[in-house]
């Protein structure tokens, strides 16, 4: 059974850090790519990050420079380094792999960066 599960999240002022992850089990974590996505309050979720399994990261623009995705294969777990947060970063933030064309998603971990 396919599982991943975020957690991290939390209430912080403007210009704080968080670091999120998300530990997955259930399929070989190793081999796939994981995405990283924010839905903020009355938007579609979006994708902000993803990590291959090579560690190769791609940024959303809105995020380059201030958000950093890793990956510890030993530890089947996937972080989001979160700098410099701004109150337009607040939403839940989720976890995802696609395996067999499926999206898995975690249960999102809510970030409200407020002052």
């Amino acid at each position: 059974q396919v599982q991943l599960v975020e957690s991290g999240g939390g209430l912080v002022q403007p210009g704080a850090s968080l670091t999120l992850s998300c530990v997955a089990s259930g399929f070989t974590f190793r081999r796939n790519a994981i995405g990283w996505y924010r839905q903020a309050p009355g938007k579609e979720r979006e994708l902000v990050a993803n990590i291959n399994s090579l560690g190769n990261t791609k940024y959303a623009d809105s995020v380059k420079g201030r958000f950093t995705i890793s990956r510890d294969n030993a530890k089947n777990t996937g972080y989001r380094q979160m700098n410099s947060l701004d109150p337009e970063d607040t939403g839940v933030y989720y976890c995802n792999v696609n395996l067999n064309r499926y999206d898995y998603w975690g249960q999102g971990t809510q970030v409200t960066v407020s002052s």
